[in-house]
């Protein structure tokens, strides 16, 4: 026997709250279909050094982590991991997100890239990519940010961020 007009539209209000219910006490926002989303704790300093040793390669001073720029990088990666795709604008602009890293004015440059499991896979990927790597040998760069955030149901699963400013 097939079902009223008004049962119909109870079983989908009830499947529509079922739904949404079973997202919830997860802790991290569903945006976009991608399901949570999480940050995943680096050695932030061994990228520092090893991209430090990548620059000295090219004759080029060494750069330090900045906890200003690791939450800037943390935040577009976080951003691109919610949205499951790579944009430079998903945090909003680059301008902006320096401007309140306090780096506004200065030399600043940021790589984004998504699937690489590893912090030398990633690395690999901006030395072969011509952007990606004209940033990483800005000869100004002097402070580094580097953040991985993580979204499972994600197409690329694994977002990255490095964000490098100059003095």
């Amino acid at each position: 026997m097939p079902l009223s007009r008004t049962a119909r539209s109870l079983a989908a209000v009830t499947a529509l709250a079922t739904l949404t219910l079973a997202g919830c006490g997860t802790g991290t926002p569903m945006l976009d279909g991608v399901g949570p989303v999480s940050t995943v704790v680096l050695n932030e300093q061994a990228a520092a050094a090893a991209i430090s040793g990548y620059r000295a390669q090219h004759g080029l001073g060494p750069v330090v982590l900045d906890s200003s720029l690791v939450k800037a990088a943390s935040y577009e990666a976080a951003a691109n991991a919610r949205a499951g795709q790579l944009s430079h604008d998903h945090g909003g602009s680059f301008e902006s997100r320096m401007a309140s890293a306090g780096f506004g004015r200065r030399y600043a440059a940021e790589n984004l890239s998504a699937g690489s499991e590893t912090f030398d896979q990633v690395l690999g990927r901006w030395k072969a990519s011509a952007a990606h790597n004209s940033n990483m040998l800005m000869p100004q760069a002097r402070r580094i940010g580097i953040a991985r955030v993580d979204a499972p149901g994600s197409r690329y699963k694994r977002y990255w961020a490095l964000v490098l400013a100059g003095d």
